[in-house]
């Protein structure tokens, strides 16, 4: 039993399906469920950060994903002023 809110019999057609769903299916699946990922991630960036503009938005989603460690190598230093709320 993999989730608890779910009727047993509903739970066993839907593992059936992901068994049978081919392996580029399944690519597909993680590829969508990343990009939701992001999304969600980029939507509460701009709640917390309102005056934010597009690049300091991803600046800030690259930290949050990769790290900031590798986030600096990556794209270089933060580039905005209040780094204390990062």
């Amino acid at each position: 039993m993999l989730f608890a809110d779910t009727d047993p019999q509903t739970e066993a057609v839907l593992i059936n399906l992901l068994r049978q769903a081919s392996p580029a299916r399944k690519l597909a699946m993680v590829a969508e469920l990343n990009d939701t990922v992001q999304t969600l991630a980029l939507t509460g960036l701009r709640q917390r950060f309102p005056a934010a503009g597009s690049a300091e938005l991803q600046r800030r989603l690259a930290d949050l994903l990769l790290g900031a460690d590798l986030a600096r190598q990556a794209y270089g230093p933060v580039t905005w002023e209040s780094v204390d709320d990062h």
